[in-house]
């Protein structure tokens, strides 16, 4: 067995602020223990050093933060990153559609899984819950580069059999393939399925009962789509399911609504919707760079809440603008502010971990940083530009993070850490 030691600050919100005042844990002058990458023990380092005499402490300059959590986000959209000129519906059609197309070569799958976790890496992001495309190949590529970086990774073959030429399957081909991918990947590394239609207007009836069916039957894995992101989209989910409650409803009468079930952006929910959410246990991946980017809308940060919604957040690449839950948790302030309310930066900071952890069921995992967790995190250097240096220079902790959040990007992660070992370190030129 082998023991590492690192000493720092070190920062996690395990709970949500909102309800918990005791969430946040902060030691200015921290000792973290991993062992077998697992952490064993955290806390001030004058209360533990002694603990630990013969062990070598590596001293990490910067906050120590739990590796970021992203909650939606699609691989092989990357290419299509800051792609003009449309909202949702069309967006699809003239950019991302084609582009997903090209996945019916494994060759290109390959290359571009390897270059998407690398860049996920890059911006300190350690778990991500990822859409591929339709192609059941997409999932073994994605699967087998997230197993060479031994990062934890949920996914699973995108349902579309409403879908355009080249990218739609079938009802039938959607369980047998959803079914040999869960079989295939089950239990290997730090990886777990999610059952992922596309939205509602990509998937026959008979799909959908399909993808409730697969819900059901497997009670480890999660389902991923999306719900109520665009005005136009969710008259065209009115019109094609009249007698639905709402966008929530037509899931619901499927079987797709409950614990396990993760949702991204719910821009345009109801109250019966957020209602019906809380009550289930599912949740919201909210996505603000991605609503901003296509003209969506604004996440009801109010709403949620008074509702008891869980939430994480998600860049939503490549609608999403940026790779970096930094600079997503800034728009998310500034999306919040939009509808009146004022994001905490500690809060962003647990929706950008321990909360998008808990949305994806993984928190007994990863996203606190806590003894029996597995020792995913991110160093920050809130000095990683002169801006940020003399913003954050004599500030709080709480305006430390914000600046970061606001003024940070890639630039501020300096180094990534998978199961306590160093991933990504921008001074060097591989991982």
């Amino acid at each position: 067995m082998t023991l590492y030691a690192y000493r720092g600050e070190i920062l996690s919100v395990s709970h949500d602020p909102l309800q918990d005042r005791d969430a946040v844990r902060h030691e200015a002058d921290g000792l973290l223990l991993v062992e077998d990458g697992i952490v064993v023990a955290r806390g001030p380092y004058a209360d533990l050093a002694a603990r630990y005499p013969g062990v070598t402490v590596e001293p990490l300059p910067g906050l120590i933060v739990p590796g970021f959590i992203d909650a939606h986000i699609h691989y092989p959209q990357m290419d299509r990153i800051a792609s003009h000129g449309e909202q949702l519906l069309d967006w699809l059609d003239r950019h991302i559609f084609p582009v997903e197309k090209a996945f019916v070569d494994r060759a290109h799958a390959d290359q571009v899984a390897g270059l998407f976790l690398d860049e996920l890496l890059r911006n300190g992001t350690t778990s991500a819950l990822v859409f591929p495309t339709v192609h059941a190949h997409s999932v073994d590529a994605l699967f087998e580069a997230a197993l060479d970086r031994n990062m934890r990774i949920l996914s699973g073959k995108v349902l579309m059999d409403l879908g355009p030429d080249g990218l739609c399957d079938t009802p039938e081909s959607a369980r047998v393939d959803s079914e040999a991918l869960i079989a295939r990947w089950r239990g290997r590394g730090r990886l777990g399925y999610a059952v992922t239609p596309r939205f509602a207007l990509t998937s026959s009836d008979d799909q959908l009962q399909v993808a409730g069916g697969l819900l059901a039957a497997h009670p480890d894995i999660v389902m991923h789509t999306h719900l109520a992101e665009n005005e136009r989209e969710c008259a065209a989910v009115a019109e094609r399911f009249p007698d639905a409650a709402d966008y929530l409803d037509v899931y619901d009468r499927f079987g797709l609504v409950g614990d396990r079930s993760i949702f991204a952006h719910g821009i345009h929910l109801s109250d019966r919707a957020c209602a019906r959410l809380s009550e289930s246990g599912a949740g919201v991946a909210v996505c603000p760079t991605s609503n901003l980017f296509l003209g969506s809308g604004f996440f009801n940060f109010t709403q949620a809440a008074d509702h008891g919604v869980r939430i994480g957040l998600g860049t939503d690449v490549g609608a999403g603008t940026s790779f970096s839950m930094l600079h997503t948790a800034g728009v998310a302030y500034q999306a919040a502010l939009m509808r009146g309310h004022r994001l905490d930066p500690l809060r962003a900071l647990y929706l950008a971990t321990a909360g998008s952890a808990r949305l994806l069921r993984i928190e007994n995992r990863v996203g606190a940083l806590e003894v029996g967790q597995e020792a995913d995190f991110v160093l920050l250097d809130d000095r990683a530009t002169p801006l940020l240096a003399r913003r954050t220079s004599e500030a709080s902790l709480a305006e430390r993070l914000f600046a970061l959040q606001i003024l940070g990007d890639d630039r501020a992660v300096y180094r990534t850490y998978i199961m306590g070992q160093c991933a990504w370190d921008r001074n060097l030129t591989t991982a």
